[in-house]
């Protein structure tokens, strides 16, 4: 989020709402690297002080375009696992599949394996939902999930999908319901039946 302005006169919200706004159509329309503080100032009609101002650098500042802390994957689990991972990967698929955000990912995640500082990266923190999918898993009814599977290793797979579906669906018309992912990650957690005995 925007750092805090230090005391003074009140800060111009709209000068927030656009520049977040110019991080987003830049984007979309130039990609990661062209997405500077200058561009995303020239797009926004302010100066590039009143940016430095509110974000460290263009990283901050294209976390909080691309993917904004008032909307989070958030997805109560129920007890119905169908339905739950469900409504949990349509949340996901929402956020990742807004064009800001895809373009913003890839360029984030270079960022931060490469960067100098420590600690998780804001992208994982504002964006991964592990908590909740493993909230999700642990209300499902006794005797649904298989014991000796870790929730965490499906959550990888299933990001995976998630990925696989966003990025590439701009390059391929291979369409696949929802319910086939629902399907392919229920398998991976329901137990699997012992064999039947001739």
């Amino acid at each position: 989020m925007p750092y805090p302005q230090q005391v003074g006169r009140p800060r111009d919200t709209s000068i927030d709402d656009r520049a977040l706004a110019a991080a987003r159509v830049l984007l979309v329309e130039r990609g990661f690297e062209a997405t500077t503080m200058q561009a995303i100032a020239e797009r926004a009609g302010v100066h590039a002080s009143a940016l430095y101002r509110r974000w460290p650098s263009r990283i901050e500042l294209i976390e909080d375009a691309a993917f904004p802390a008032a909307a989070p994957v958030e997805v109560a689990p129920t007890g119905d696992l169908r339905r739950d991972l469900r409504r949990f990967i349509r949340a996901y698929i929402a956020v990742f599949g807004e064009p800001a955000a895809r373009v913003a990912a890839a360029g984030l995640l270079a960022h931060h394996r490469t960067s100098d500082k420590p600690g998780a990266p804001s992208v994982y923190l504002r964006v991964s939902a592990r908590p909740q999918f493993r909230a999700i898993v642990s209300a499902a009814p006794a005797g649904g999930i298989d014991p000796t599977i870790d929730p965490d290793d499906v959550f990888d797979m299933l990001l995976g999908a998630i990925w696989t579906r966003v990025v590439l669906f701009t390059v391929t018309t291979r369409q696949r319901p929802i319910e086939r992912t629902v399907d392919m990650v229920l398998r991976m957690l329901r137990p699997i039946p012992p064999p039947a005995h001739p």
